[in-house]
């Protein structure tokens, strides 16, 4: 049995183009695996709290996930045109690759509307899909920032070397920080604030809360203005985020040993987590917010987890491990797709007076393993049905591309 599991992991990363960083792969895989697996909880009443997202001010494990997932797109954005620049087959003219950026982008963009549009309460007779999905329809969300994050990205890296994008970086964090502690707003009522931080109440939930409008937002019931955690102003830093991940990448292109390079991201990722700690006194670390105490964190984790699959699997060559998230990782975007369409049918689907997946939950996990474990036992069981399905398409080259 060992030896079938050995040669079916080996069988994976055999197909693993020689020139790819398997690092950055398996690093890809295993962030979307745990955006994955602290999305489909059995119960969302139970839950451990480090698959929890913090509750405001402050960060879990799983507040790390969805930045860890925007600085790896930088990192292969920048990989990407380097490597077509280098080749006078790929090199393409700025204009071309812009265009593409924003094809992207906007299915990027459409689908994210697709999964929001993906629901329908056949539980009730008197559900009405145009007043209560149609007219309420989320406009932002997490394939949304994506492809906003990813299309400035693209025009920043085009135009501007390394000391323009460090620029950008900071400017944008800077410009974000401005608005947030500065720059004053009124509710419905007349009353004026500024410099506000709360649930419901920023310069960043007044701006949601005017443009979208209270119906369109994650936050719709938050006071005094409805709000969205992948907002419109909390994208400035996110695209700093990216950014971050193109300087990484950039380091890991250098003509240093993979050693230094190791050494590199760890102490640049020490260094930024223990500035991010510090600055939490002053500026909180604020994922909703995307604050940029939140930007430099969590680029800091990443860097040392990158280390961390660099030096596993290309420096100590120890790399069957990460066959199952290079599976994950090769297919992101359909991952996440087939996920949140698989997660949602299990809750349309009626069964008694609740829905197929809480008939799972109750009937089968939680009496196996209790309420929190249960839990978790489902979303791992989530999990491992998805590998099947991605590993499938894995072997056919089956590969959904953006």
């Amino acid at each position: 049995m060992l030896s079938g599991l050995k040669q079916h992991c080996d069988a994976i990363l055999a197909k693993v183009p020689r020139q790819r960083l398997l690092a950055l792969d398996a690093l890809r895989g295993l962030t979307i695996t745990a955006m994955i697996l602290v999305n489909n909880p059995g119960n969302w009443n139970h839950v451990y709290g480090p698959l929890r997202h913090a509750e405001w001010h402050g960060w879990t494990l799983t507040d790390l996930i969805f930045p860890f997932f925007i600085v790896i797109v930088g990192m292969s954005l920048q990989l990407r045109l380097q490597w077509q620049s280098s080749s006078a087959k790929s090199s393409q003219p700025k204009a071309l690759i812009i265009r593409h950026a924003a094809v992207r982008s906007l299915k990027l963009f459409g689908l994210g509307l697709f999964l929001a549009l993906f629901y329908y309460n056949f539980a009730d007779p008197a559900y009405s899909y145009i007043e209560q999905k149609l007219l309420t329809l989320r406009w932002l969300g997490v394939l949304q920032r994506i492809g906003l994050v990813y299309f400035a990205t693209v025009l920043i890296v085009l135009y501007c070397g390394t000391r323009g994008r460090i620029l950008w970086l900071a400017g944008l964090c800077a410009v974000y920080l401005a608005a947030m502690l500065y720059l004053p707003y009124q509710d419905a009522y007349g009353n004026q604030f500024s410099g506000l931080l709360l649930f419901g109440n920023s310069f960043a939930a007044w701006l949601d809360h005017t443009v979208l409008g209270a119906r369109h937002l994650y936050y719709g019931s938050a006071t005094p203005f409805a709000f969205d955690p992948e907002g419109l102003w909390s994208t400035l830093p996110a695209v700093a985020s990216c950014l971050s991940g193109v300087l990484l990448a950039q380091w890991l292109q250098t003509e240093r040993t993979l050693s230094w390079k190791v050494r590199g991201l760890l102490l640049a990722g020490v260094i930024a987590v223990w500035l991010a700690e510090l600055w939490h006194f002053a500026l909180p670390i604020n994922k909703n917010l995307w604050t940029p105490s939140f930007v430099v964190l969590s680029s800091g984790y990443c860097a040392i987890a990158l280390a961390a699959c660099i030096w596993l699997c290309d420096i100590k060559r120890w790399r069957r491990w990460s066959a199952p998230f290079v599976i994950f990782g090769a297919n992101a975007i359909l991952f996440f797709m087939l996920a949140g369409l698989i997660a949602r049918t299990l809750v349309m689907i009626p069964v008694g007076e609740g829905s197929l997946k809480g008939w799972l939950f109750s009937r089968l996990f939680q009496p196996l393993f209790g309420d929190v474990n249960g839990s978790l036992a489902f979303a791992l069981v989530f999990l491992g049905l998805s590998y099947l399905l991605m590993h499938w398409c894995y072997r056919r080259g089956i590969v959904f591309k953006v």
